[in-house]
């Protein structure tokens, strides 16, 4: 007693390319999802009977012919290409920067975090690489798509990814930790104490909370959303016709024009700034959208970032090269970078640390003395580093499974159903019930207990999130 429906929705001018496919055998219901061409994510649930398994399926795909899905046949319709930076890069002419490594990750590389112990890198191949702050190479997590950015939300480390999904990096093994519709090409991402922004293609901002549930959506005035900075404050979206500041219900806080698209931002504590297209990176006062201070490079401006409070601003261009400017807007100094162009950047203890068109992440001297050496020719000995036979772990959906718990090991949680989700609450002792847990989506089981490592309460005091590894009780 098996059968099969196959929908799909596909909408022109680079809207939803999706399928979804339940499958009913016996009692088991099995539903696949994603995007026309992929893999998708997969569902299953199991009914008491035959006609109960039938009739939770044909609600599932009545739902979706309501949304414009329409019965397909599978392998038809191609996969379509997600969104790129157009790279329109040259030689810089500057002198060489002072870089004391490099690291070749294999592929074209746009996310970057630099925490107190690593780098983190990843690429278009899907490879996030972590490398001490010296350079050598710890560890390969393995994604089904290429990485869009890395952000960090306090201990937990996040990778956004073309296939719509956002990956936990905290662990051994990468677990989807927010499910993105499948129709939104992502541009860019951030997120802060649990709540995601993630600013697409069409311009448009998404806020969703830590349980994936939808908040807000605001369609921008412009289109090509490469901003979005989520903070206490709000959030900030930069797009083809400025910076827009949300409140955190989504209300219209303030915008202000920039010279040419956004093409990247970053945020301080009380300012927040955007690099543009037209060799501009803009420095806006979160407070009201004040423009303090303008820094003017010589081409396109492809990320930017800040030392501590926004003391010193760099910026990396599509021409290979790299800036340093003073608060004031006051250039210090521009340099080669060797590497490519910078599609993105962060500063840390006096080293300016980049990730590049050509798959570097290279670490570069931005101490005074190292510069002025560097404008003069002198360069220090530079280490190539490449990733050697290091194994990269892939993302799964698999559980490693223990029988039972020994006392002080870590803490109990179960999931439950609830309506049309599955929740996630904490059963050891000490913890408040009611309260639900961030916790991985695709290793969700109704009725199953995990031991994970630890549980933290959320910044805003709401709701836990989980931390380090996590392991099924059988």
């Amino acid at each position: 007693m098996t059968a099969t429906t196959y929908l799909e929705l596909s909408e022109t001018d680079g809207g939803a390319h999706k399928f979804y496919e339940v499958r009913v055998d016996d009692t088991e219901v099995t539903i696949t999802f994603g995007r026309i061409g992929e893999l998708g994510q997969v569902r299953s649930a199991s009914f008491a009977d035959h006609a109960k398994a039938l009739k939770a399926a044909e609600k599932k795909i009545g739902e979706k012919v309501r949304k414009g899905y329409a019965p397909a046949v599978k392998g038809v319709r191609a996969r379509r290409s997600v969104s790129r930076r157009q790279i329109v890069s040259t030689r810089s002419t500057a002198h060489q920067a002072p870089v004391l490594w490099r690291f070749a990750s294999g592929a074209p590389a746009f996310g970057i975090f630099v925490g107190e112990d690593h780098a983190w890198v990843g690429n278009e191949n899907g490879d996030v690489y972590t490398l001490t702050h010296d350079g050598r190479v710890t560890g390969r997590f393995g994604l089904p798509d290429s990485v869009k950015c890395i952000v960090a939300d306090d201990f937990w480390i996040y990778a956004g990814c073309d296939d719509g999904q956002v990956y936990d990096l905290g662990a051994k093994v990468p677990r989807v930790a927010y499910e993105i519709a499948e129709d939104v090409d992502i541009y860019w991402l951030d997120i802060h104490d649990g709540v995601l922004g993630v600013s697409d293609r069409q311009g448009k901002v998404t806020v969703v909370d830590h349980e994936d549930e939808f908040q807000w959506s605001v369609p921008a005035s412009g289109d090509s959303a490469w901003m979005v900075r989520c903070s206490p404050e709000g959030v900030f979206h930069g797009h083809s016709r400025g910076v827009t500041h949300y409140t955190g219900r989504g209300h219209r806080a303030w915008h202000a024009d920039t010279v040419g698209e956004v093409l990247f931002g970053w945020q301080e504590r009380t300012d927040v700034f955007a690099g543009t297209s037209r060799g501009r990176v803009h420095r806006f006062a979160k407070a009201d959208g004040r423009e303090t201070a303008v820094y003017r490079c010589d081409a396109p401006v492809f990320s930017c970032a800040t030392s501590p409070g926004g003391e010193f601003v760099f910026a990396g261009d599509n021409q290979s090269s790299v800036y340093c400017f003073a608060a004031d807007g006051t250039r210090l100094w521009k340099l080669a970078t060797g590497c490519g162009s910078a599609f993105s950047m962060q500063y840390r203890d006096e080293r300016l640390y980049l990730v590049t068109t050509d798959g570097s992440l290279a670490c570069l001297d931005a101490g005074r003395e190292a510069v002025h050496a560097a404008e003069q020719g002198q360069l220090p000995p530079r280490q190539d580093i490449k990733a050697g036979a290091i194994q990269r772990v892939e993302a799964t959906a698999e559980v490693e499974v223990v029988s039972h718990v020994e006392p002080g090991e870590g803490v109990v949680v179960e999931c439950v159903q609830q309506g049309g989700r599955i929740r996630v609450h904490v059963v050891s002792d000490g913890y408040d019930r009611t309260w639900g847990v961030q916790f991985p989506k695709n290793i969700r089981v109704p009725g199953a207990r995990y031991l994970v490592s630890e549980v933290v309460t959320s910044a805003g005091g709401s709701f836990y999130r989980t931390r380090g590894e996590i392991k099924r009780l059988r």
